[in-house]
């Protein structure tokens, strides 16, 4: 069979893509990508062709001892556990993941032995839909790019911003302003946006405006159904490759206040965290706002 998705994954994915460009924030559209799309549409279209079970290529494993539980990887440095956290168990009942026991040498010596194409290609990264082509070009084809001034935490014009949708977070590079002779001589950073007056906020060198003590989510999504309780301990993930964090979460109207036991940097709006406890992945949700650990105010 032949089957195209385009469509559903312009109107589920791409659409809330954008939507959160626009919004300043920075959205993880893989996560979504996996729960619409991968694990959704195509799933619902092999159930209906009969199929036994969808196979896919995530560093990933499942526990059916139980129920259906969403497990870490064997190559931990490989784990996609985190870009599955928007899925059910009831997507994962009909699903294979035949990498997962394997680390990923095993994988490409596999592939080898089979005289596959693809036994030596490179890891590929980058956006689902993007790929490793310029990010900021891609996106000023579908959003029209409002430029404004670039501010520090006093008010202070540091420079012009090309739009706050270009931008997130701790970002260091491509500010344009590291060859001034002001302030510190530390590099600079993105540490907010305001989108009411259209400004880029930035200091000098990692401060407490950089880091924060809690953030706030968006409704969560528990692979089991219900979290764990409405107050527990567990370790988070705030993006992909970051080491385990220890937090406490506190559930409230589906909804999560995630407290750390460690100030975070630059943990970002639009992002998700992602919940374990020990090697199984509870689940996560998208990141709505952060407590700073030392407010911004202009």
């Amino acid at each position: 069979y032949t089957v195209n998705f385009s469509k559903e994954y312009r109107e589920r994915v791409f659409s809330y893509f954008l939507k959160e460009y626009k919004a300043g924030r920075t959205p993880n559209p893989d996560v979504l990508c996996n729960a619409e799309i991968k694990f959704k549409a195509f799933l619902e279209f092999a159930m209906a062709a009969e199929a036994d079970a969808l196979a896919t290529g995530h560093y990933a494993r499942l526990d059916k001892s139980n129920g259906v539980r969403l497990v870490r990887s064997v190559d931990t440095g490989k784990d996609q556990t985190y870009f599955l956290a928007g899925l059910s168990a009831k997507q994962l009942e009909k699903v294979l993941f035949p990498v997962g026991d394997l680390q990923k040498f095993e994988v490409r010596a596999l592939a080898a032995s089979a005289r596959l194409s693809t036994a030596g290609k490179k890891d590929s990264t980058g956006i689902c839909f993007i790929g490793e082509r310029n990010f900021k070009e891609f996106l000023m084809r579908f959003l029209p790019a409002q430029p404004g001034e670039m501010v520090d935490e006093r008010g202070n014009i540091i420079g012009k911003h090309d739009g706050l949708m270009y931008y997130t977070i701790g970002q260091r590079r491509g500010l344009g302003i590291g060859g001034k002779n002001t302030g510190s001589g530390e590099s600079w950073f993105v540490i907010g946006k305001d989108l009411k007056r259209n400004l880029l906020i930035v200091q000098q060198g990692e401060h407490d405006e950089l880091y924060s003590t809690a953030l706030v989510t968006e409704k969560a999504n528990w692979i089991g159904g219900t979290p764990p309780s409405n107050s527990f301990s567990c370790k988070a993930k705030f993006r992909y490759r970051q080491p385990d964090q220890n937090v406490t979460v506190h559930v409230h109207d589906g909804r999560c206040t995630v407290e750390f036991a460690v100030p975070q940097r630059a943990v970002t709006p639009g992002q998700w965290t992602v919940f374990y406890q020990d090697d199984i992945c509870l689940g996560g949700a998208p990141i709505e706002e952060t407590k700073s650990l030392k407010a911004i105010r202009i």
